[in-house]
């Protein structure tokens, strides 16, 4: 029975007709998304999720299901859903697709999306240890590790719990500092990149950690927006089925058949 739509998928790309998709992924990701969208040759509506919620896997796991499930009643119809997220923390084991085929970049997290293949990104991991992400999105969506962040959050806990608890506070929150040593910039050549540089440079300086500056790669964004889905690159969710971690293999995600009665 999952074969209609999955069939249905490969007789359009053998054709002309534009595929029309919908991406449902994270607001870290808005600027490179909209930039490879509006040159694709799919029908691509974009709906973006709030920063962070890879911080609570079972929550990006509810969102995210929610807009899957949320898609009949929009009136629109799509011939796949695009993930933009990673494997994220396990917040994407256990999605499963409806009647519409999801489509998964292969990688552990936005950084693989970004950096344009998950062998860059190992490669990277591999060589240069305590290595903390900076990227316009980042920097936009959230207050990055930084003085700024470490001054406005002194003053807020200040403010709640006295000086000295603030101090006490802080020194505790933030000795996970310690567990990194580079800030490595994402470079998509984006307006204003020079200033999101000068930000992470300040930033890495402050902490004491090393600066390092990555170019960026759509190639991955490209070939997800435009319906180029590889098998070494993405995983393909058929309907009716269930994505699972399988991060001990080089394709990090999978997929078997959904069984309700086991989930149960």
């Amino acid at each position: 029975m999952l074969s209609g739509s999955m069939n249905s998928l490969k007789e359009i790309k053998r054709t002309d007709r534009r595929l029309k998709l919908k991406v449902v992924a994270c607001g870290v990701l808005a600027r490179e998304l909209y930039r490879i969208a509006a040159a694709a040759k799919s029908i691509i509506d974009i709906q973006l999720l709030p920063q962070g919620l890879h911080d609570e896997p079972d929550k990006l796991r509810q969102r995210l299901q929610q807009q899957i499930d949320a898609l009949p009643e929009e009136g629109m119809h799509y011939d796949a859903i695009l993930l933009g997220y990673g494997l994220c923390c396990n917040g994407l084991a256990g999605i499963t697709a409806r009647n519409i085929p999801l489509i998964v970049p292969r990688g552990h997290d936005c950084i693989t999306i970004l950096l344009g293949s998950k062998e860059t990104y190992k490669d990277y991991f591999d060589t240069h240890g305590g290595v903390y992400w900076y990227s316009p999105g980042w920097i936009e969506r959230s207050l990055q590790p930084g003085k700024e962040r470490y001054e406005r959050t002194l003053q807020q806990y200040t403010e709640r719990y006295g000086e000295d608890n603030a101090l006490y506070l802080m020194e505790t929150e933030n000795s996970w500092h310690k567990e990194y040593s580079l800030a490595t910039y994402i470079d998509w050549e984006m307006p204003d990149s020079e200033e999101y540089k000068g930000y992470a440079r300040e930033c890495a300086a402050y902490l004491g950690w090393g600066y390092d500056e990555l170019p960026g790669d759509k190639g991955l964004l490209q070939h997800l927006l435009n319906g180029d889905w590889n098998n070494d690159e993405f995983l393909t969710v058929p309907p009716g089925s269930i994505i699972v971690p399988n991060v001990n293999s080089p394709g990090i995600v999978a997929c078997k058949p959904y069984n309700k009665e086991a989930k149960s």
